[in-house]
C-alpha cells in the first residue's frame, strides 16, 4: 500500500530495535548452555525466510486479486513508497513468535521471531537498495538488481526470489 516517508522508512529503525531486544532477551532465556542452539534456530529461520519470500511474492503479491492490485502499482512506481506498514509486518511476525512460544518457550519463540525479522529486514533492505541505488558491477547487490529489473520489465512470472536466486532455480523460475 502507499506509505508516508515515515511509514516507508519506520521499519528500519523498528526492526533492528525489536531484533535487538528480543534477541538479548532470547540469548539471556537460554543461558550459557542453550545458546549455541538459539544462534542455530534463528539461523535456520533466517534461512526459511528466503523461501517464505519466494512464496510470498510468487502467489501473494502476483495472485491475490487486492494483494496483487498494490503490487501492480509497485511494478509501474518502482521508487515510491508502497510497502508493508509496520504495523502489519511486526504484527504478523509477533503472532508467530509467540505461538511458537505458547507451544514450546520464550527462549525458541525469541529465536523464531528474530530469524524471520532479521530475514525481513535483509529483505526489505535489499530491496529498498536495488531500487533507490546505482551498485557497482557485478557486486552482489548490482546482480540482485539485474534479476529485479527483469523480474519488473520482462517477464514478471521470473525470479521472484529478492534476496536469493535460490528458490527461483528450485522451482524452475530463474531468468537471467
Amino acid at each position: 500500500m502507499q506509505l508516508g516517508l515515515i511509514g516507508y522508512y519506520s521499519d528500519f529503525v523498528v526492526y533492528p530495535l525489536v531484533i535487538a531486544l528480543l534477541g538479548v532477551a532470547g540469548l539471556i532465556e537460554a543461558g550459557e548452555e542453550g545458546a549455541p542452539d538459539w544462534i542455530a534456530m534463528a539461523l535456520v529461520c533466517l534461512g526459511l525466510w528466503t523461501l517464505i519470500e519466494y512464496v510470498l511474492h510468487r502467489f501473494v503479491l502476483h495472485h491475490v486479486p487486492w494483494v496483487r492490485d498494490l503490487h501492480d502499482r509497485h511494478h509501474v512506481e518502482e521508487r515510491s513508497p508502497v510497502g508493508t506498514p509496520t504495523w502489519l509486518s511486526l504484527g504478523v511476525h509477533a503472532a508467530i513468535a509467540l505461538s511458537v512460544w505458547l507451544i514450546t518457550d520464550f527462549a525458541t519463540g525469541s529465536a523464531v521471531g528474530c530469524g524471520l525479522m532479521l530475514g525481513y529486514l535483509w529483505y526489505i533492505s535489499v530491496h529498498h537498495m536495488i531500487h533507490h541505488w546505482h551498485p557497482s558491477h557485478p557486486s552482489y547487490l548490482y546482480t540482485l538488481k539485474r534479476r529485479h529489473a527483469v523480474h519488473h520489465h520482462v517477464d514478471d512470472n521470473a525470479n521472484f526470489g529478492v534476496t536469493s536466486i535460490f528458490w527461483d532455480r528450485i522451482f524452475g523460475t530463474a531468468r537471467l
